[in-house]
């Protein structure tokens, strides 16, 4: 089993950073990746980053790029969200998940392990 943990959330105003950690534990597997979501009252979780942990290679959506990056540090087992510039507009739920394998993106319910979830809210 391999449980998650976010930190990092918290209530910000308009143009400021934040970076969200997600610590891994647990059982480890020989390829896997580590995305995180966010998510909005009513809509589905949407993944905006993720990072594959042996290659490095990562993954950012659109709509935060530029802005948001991911990065990791195996010693920690640690995934890091460093976002910038943050507008109202990212102002979500976030949770970060772990996937078996090297594929960066897949639909919400392709992850097989979750997090609790830490809340960013921006303020105008």
């Amino acid at each position: 089993q391999v449980q998650l943990v976010e930190s990092g959330g918290g209530s910000v105003q308009a143009g400021a950073s934040l970076t969200a950690s997600c610590a891994a534990s647990g059982r480890t597997f020989s390829s896997f990746v580590v995305g995180w979501f966010r998510q909005t009252p009513g809509q589905e979780r949407q993944l905006i980053a993720s990072i594959g942990w042996d290659s490095g290679n990562t993954y950012v959506a659109d709509s935060v790029k530029g802005r948001f990056t991911v990065s990791r540090d195996n010693a920690k087992k640690t995934v890091y969200l460093q976002m910038n510039s943050l507008n109202a507009g990212d102002t979500a739920m976030y949770y970060c998940a772990l996937r078996h394998g090297r594929l960066l993106v897949g639909r919400w319910n392709s992850w097989n392990y979750w997090g609790q979830g830490t809340q960013i809210t921006v303020s105008t």
